[in-house]
């Protein structure tokens, strides 16, 4: 792969590194938004086992870093400039998560910053900022990954009054809350039964996980407002909208921004749970590596769809690398002699930028 010429713009790269896909974004600064200038995504299922034994196996190891392997490559090709590479869920969970992260800086050069849900919310929320529309007063955004759910309730008219650099500098999240379940550990849970009876005991499951969030009631009576929506940002989401759009191939401009109602989503989720894992296998907008999960993920959205009494959805093809791009070009730069140091007064590896 020959290096890509310079351009007069510097490149930034954002990396997510999460329990089931690994994901690059690369971007040159455009106004108050950006240009793209690569994207890849690719499925390493690195939490795959973790629900069962509490650890990363060798073999979602080795799945990570070759995902990892090919990111650097594109980063060199590329020649970015700024990069950072953060880790969610899988690596907060597994005990030797630690151990997982010196290891890519080891073999990648890739330095992973391993951050918390908080951070991962209000991440996704900013990624997902001008999908806020009048008159909406709040807006609830839903984003479903491998190891958790992050639920975040903003207050949609603030936002847009203080436009993107105000919501970089204090995002206005009313109330959010990390579900403990994803696509990987809700499909994990349920591994060793078939379909049809898993179904019902995972959207049972989602549903009393979604009733425990001690914010739910204030949570409903915002968004009760016949205007108030949800924004769904994750691979389930963009598949069922792809789905319900009869795409013969995906296309992020026919998907994002999307409306699906909740009738609508539900005749979705059942034509997919009718055509089975070779069915979904053969629908060109989800395919052989997201087939098997989907169920799971549809699960976790439908039981949020009825703790919000059925209220639309916009889909987005967009969520947690945007907000790391749009804050590492747009937000406010760190004092990095405030940055903590690790041993021999360098940054450690889930700390330091690769900048």
């Amino acid at each position: 792969m020959q290096a890509r010429p310079k351009t007069s713009r510097p490149l930034y790269a954002a990396v997510d590194l999460g329990t089931n896909n690994c994901r690059l974004l690369v971007a040159e600064p455009r106004g108050q938004t950006f240009r793209v200038v690569d994207s890849h995504s690719q499925i390493a299922r690195l939490g795959e086992g973790l629900h069962d034994t509490g650890r990363l196996s060798e073999a979602a190891i080795e799945r990570a870093l070759d995902a990892l392997h090919t990111i650097r490559r594109k980063l060199r090709h590329h020649g970015v400039g700024r990069v950072r590479c953060i880790a969610t869920e899988a690596c907060r969970k597994a005990e030797n998560g630690p151990e997982f992260i010196q290891r890519v800086h080891s073999e990648t050069g890739l330095t992973f910053k391993v951050i918390g849900a908080k951070e991962e919310a209000r991440l996704a929320t900013i990624g997902c900022h001008d999908l806020l529309v009048a008159p909406a007063k709040s807006v609830l955004v839903v984003d479903i990954g491998g190891g958790s759910t992050e639920l975040s309730l903003l207050d949609a008219e603030a936002t847009r009054g203080q436009g993107l650099k105000g919501m970089l500098n204090r995002a206005q999240i009313i109330d959010w809350t990390s579900l403990k379940t994803g696509v990987v550990t809700m499909s994990d849970a349920f591994q060793g039964y078939d379909e049809v009876a898993a179904w019902p005991l995972m959207l049972n499951r989602a549903r009393e996980i979604v009733a425990a969030w001690p914010g739910l009631a204030n949570v409903q009576q915002r968004l009760a407002d016949d205007e108030g929506y949800l924004i769904g940002t994750s691979g389930t989401v963009t598949c069922l909208a792809g789905v319900h759009l009869k795409l013969d191939r995906y296309r992020r401009d026919k998907v994002d921004g999307a409306w699906m109602s909740r009738d609508e989503g539900a005749a979705t989720i059942d034509l997919l749970r009718e055509l089975g894992v070779s069915g979904r296998a053969k629908l060109p907008t989800i395919g052989e590596e997201r087939a098997p999960l989907m169920l799971a993920g549809c699960s976790i959205m439908q039981a949020v769809w009825e703790a919000f009494e059925g209220k639309r959805l916009r889909v987005a093809d967009r969520g947690l690398r945007e907000g790391l791009l749009l804050s590492m070009m747009y937000g406010q730069p760190k004092n990095r002699s405030r940055r903590r140091k690790g041993r021999g007064g360098r940054p450690s590896p889930q700390e330091a930028p690769n900048e």
